[in-house]
């Protein structure tokens, strides 16, 4: 990857901009607007959003303040995770639609595989949720379809009664939490992984190694996580609503880290925090 906008290509042959502009924690109304709008007149051509965020209509009014042509935006949102049914998704999905005021998807994904709302038999609701998206997908609603927080588990299930296989698994994925046999799964499966949090928690930017990395490429903490993030073959999803660093977070294409670094990040076990396991989450 050289360019912001240079492409992973989905099995499906969907193209998808190698990083995408991240807007979880990112407070509905103005800041959200702007943020977004910003990130697009930077260079973004994907953003990344979800019914959960409670952001997606402002979302959609920084998408259409950028005047960018629809088909140069790449833009996802994801299924709450008190939605589950075919009729339910449906109904869910053109929610979403509405709120961010487009006609199409390019990217729905169910956010999480084991609500607590539906733990008591979430393999029969995620099948019947997953069957409404392929519907979805087969009408050209949504270019493509996909999951986050599934584990190997989780996706074994829901490949059981699917007639498409996801073509993204959105993870946490940081320094120090690389997931490695579910991304290798994924991987063998030609199933993206996206990286949500790249850049982990504020913790990262106190990493003594991180530092130090930082001053070796005269780089900032979050372009490193961002770079890292790239040459592990993750398509990372960065969040910012600060106009300096929404810039400073596409500056990653002019330097490579030497691959003992790339490795010595992977190995910070711990540094970014725990990820959430998805079958005890209590939402």
């Amino acid at each position: 990857m050289k360019h912001l906008n240079d492409s992973y290509q989905l099995v499906n042959g969907v193209a998808i901009p190698c990083v995408g502009f991240g807007t979880w924690q990112t407070p509905d109304g103005e800041v959200a607007k702007a943020s977004v709008r910003c990130a697009i007149e930077e260079g973004y051509r994907h953003i990344d959003t979800a019914a959960a965020y409670g952001n997606e209509e402002s979302v959609g009014r920084g998408i259409k303040a950028s005047h960018i042509p629809r088909e140069e935006l790449f833009i996802t949102t994801k299924l709450a995770n008190t939605v589950r049914g075919y009729d339910e998704t449906i109904a869910a999905f053109n929610e979403s639609l509405n709120k961010l005021g487009l006609d199409y998807l390019d990217l729905y994904l169910i956010h999480w595989p084991n609500p607590v709302f539906f733990r008591d038999n979430w393999e029969e609701y995620n099948a019947q949720t997953w069957k409404a998206m392929e519907d979805l997908y087969k009408a050209g609603r949504i270019r493509a379809i996909g999951v986050s927080n599934f584990r190997i588990h989780h996706l074994e299930a829901l490949m059981k009664n699917a007639t498409i296989m996801p073509m993204v698994n959105q993870l946490r994925l940081c320094p120090g939490e690389t997931q490695d046999e579910l991304t290798q799964w994924c991987r063998d499966h030609k199933i993206l992984c996206e990286a949500y949090s790249p850049l982990g928690t504020g913790r990262i930017f106190e990493v003594d190694q991180m530092k130090q990395l930082a001053d070796k490429y005269q780089r900032s903490v979050a372009q490193i996580c961002i770079r890292w993030s790239l040459q592990m073959g993750f398509l990372p999803l960065p969040k910012s609503v600060t106009p300096q660093r929404i810039k400073e977070n596409t500056q990653v294409f002019d330097f490579t880290l030497d691959q003992k670094d790339v490795e010595m990040i992977a190995s910070l076990k711990g540094c970014c925090g725990e990820s959430k396991d998805p079958d005890t989450v209590n939402f």
